[in-house]
């Protein structure tokens, strides 16, 4: 490649079409070469239909080899020079071209290709293939946040299909209209469509779709309390058999979302290391992301907050400017910053509440609207606190027991004085009966220390009856975890209750220090990097 460069740089710039053009002839004449080289001489010959013959080979090979970004540059190449080409040819360039986009997470540019193949697809006159970039058009403007877009594009999808009989296409309608379905928590819906997914695609053989409809199937009976292992085990198992690198990945992610939502961590972890690699050695940068996103979750809810930030932080500077990719990170730190009184947390708020507004879907709007109350809490503003539980208490119609049990505390936490609509998770069903201890006891258990933490602090209501051992407790953990500002919180509500002698936590330079250690720990930290024994350390 280097004496490629070499030599192409040193041919004058009025010879290099010309170069091109022979090199190209010759290699035709010699049996061709591999499409990918044959598509860039054609460029630099300015040879428009050979370009889009082997720029077009070229980018499917690299597609189903899981080269996803040379599918895309190939695609682009074709599209450079198919500007006189016949609607469907042009339609079917768009289509592939936003296929790959997607799957990098280029979602603008996606939607932008989507809406150009419908356009020729429908000039051509042809249902079937306009209805199916409809519904992939679909997918695409939920992942930048325009919700309710993307439902009338898979409905108007499926309406153009379904007269069309059972197909290819109209099972990944049904497939598609589901898991809009499942994001906007609408589960019984969502289920149905999945099976009428399943009705069509098993008779076609179609395990891409199978696989498709049974994890939406799974990730909706997580919603909603049901037997999700189960379906979603049947998901992956279909993808891997069939080779569907795509749906594969998917299977990873949502495996390990679920077990994520569920707060089991030890066999998300699996999933996790599979899934990513599996991600990141297909191309596929989207579920890359959404899996990695997933992770800063865990790592969050784990209290292992570096972790998270480093995750989150990665994943804005690579990610672009996606809405679904950015949502989920932005998130996760405007909490972090929250909890710990850094800066930064309403520019990262902010702008996560506009692409979860803009998504419709409950499953980012309660979560982010939750993470926008305990700031404001933190922050002592106790009635923006209530508005923005109220807000998540909006969407919390077809909600799981996890967000349910979550609203619910912010609820009562903040003051609000709505009606809490269970059924609720067993911690925060413990917190809400007013048990705060048992309820740490089991968010303990699930190795959520920040969840225990504020379920302590919220077991000594009574001014005559404070539970003093257990604001100490909270203390001693939030302190643990760095929560500077919860931390305060914690010191208000013994001050309020008449304690005495409360801890005044850690030293501004203790705080400062990456890894939380004192002046004293740090000389003795220099002492064992010197070889020094306990003996001659204690002296």
């Amino acid at each position: 490649e280097i004496a490629r460069l070499a030599i192409q740089d040193a041919v004058p710039g009025h010879r290099r079409g010309l170069t091109h053009t022979a090199i190209l002839a010759s290699l035709g004449r010699a049996g061709g070469g591999d499409d990918a080289r044959m598509a860039f001489h054609a460029e630099g010959a300015g040879d428009g239909p050979a370009v889009r013959q082997y720029a077009t080979a070229a980018a499917r090979r690299a597609s189903a080899l899981g080269a996803h970004r040379e599918a895309a540059a190939q695609y682009e190449r074709a599209l450079r020079f198919a500007a006189d080409g016949e609607p469907g040819a042009l339609a079917r360039l768009y289509d592939g071209f936003a296929y790959e986009a997607g799957l990098l997470g280029r979602w603008p540019d996606a939607v932008d290709a989507r809406e150009q193949a419908l356009a020729r697809w429908r000039r051509a006159g042809d249902d079937l293939r306009a209805g199916d970039s409809w519904r992939c058009l679909a997918s695409a403007l939920a992942a930048v946040s325009r919700g309710q877009d993307a439902l009338a594009a898979a409905r108007g999808a499926l309406g153009l299909l379904e007269p069309l009989g059972p197909t290819t296409e109209l099972a990944w309608a049904y497939a598609v209209l589901a898991a809009l379905q499942m994001a906007h928590y609408e589960h019984t819906q969502a289920i149905e469509l999945a099976r009428r997914a399943q009705d069509v695609a098993g008779p076609l053989d179609l395990t891409e779709v199978l696989s498709h409809a049974l994890n939406t199937e799974a990730c909706s009976l997580q919603a909603t309390g049901g037997d999700w292992a189960a379906p979603m085990g049947r998901a992956l198992d279909i993808a891997r058999s069939g080779r569907n690198d795509v749906v594969t990945g998917r299977a990873y992610v949502n495996f390990f979302a679920n077990y994520v939502a569920d707060r089991d961590f030890a066999p998300a972890e699996q999933y996790f290391a599979d899934g990513v690699a599996w991600c990141d050695d297909h191309d596929l940068s989207s579920l890359a992301a959404f899996i990695r996103t997933e992770r800063a979750s865990m790592l969050m809810r784990t209290g292992r907050w570096d972790e998270a930030v480093a995750v989150a932080d990665d994943l804005l500077r690579r990610g672009g400017p996606a809405p679904g990719i950015r949502l989920g990170p932005l998130s996760a730190l405007g909490t972090i910053r929250a909890r710990r009184g850094d800066e930064g947390v309403w520019t990262a708020l902010n702008e996560a509440v506009i692409h979860a507004d803009g998504s419709g879907e409950p499953q980012w709007i309660v979560p982010v609207r939750l993470a926008r109350a305990e700031a404001h809490w933190l922050a002592g503003d106790q009635a923006a606190a209530a508005r923005e539980a109220e807000q998540a208490d909006d969407q919390a119609a077809d909600c799981g027991h996890w967000d349910r049990g979550a609203i619910a505390v912010w609820l009562r936490r903040t003051g609000s004085d709505r009606p809490l609509r269970g059924p609720f998770a067993p911690p925060y069903a413990r917190e809400l009966d007013g048990d705060g201890r048992a309820a740490a006891r089991l968010w303990l258990d699930l190795g959520c220390r920040y969840d225990a933490a504020l379920a302590l602090l919220l077991a000594s209501p009574d001014e005559d009856a404070p539970d003093e051992g257990a604001l100490r407790e909270a203390q001693q953990l939030l302190t643990g975890l760095g929560a500077t500002a919860a931390v305060r919180r914690v010191r208000q509500a013994m001050r309020t209750l008449g304690i005495r002698s409360i801890p005044v936590g850690p030293r501004t330079a203790t705080r400062a220090h990456p890894l939380g250690l004192t002046r004293r720990e740090q000389e003795v930290l220099a002492l064992i990097a010197a070889g020094r024994t306990n003996a001659q350390i204690a002296q």
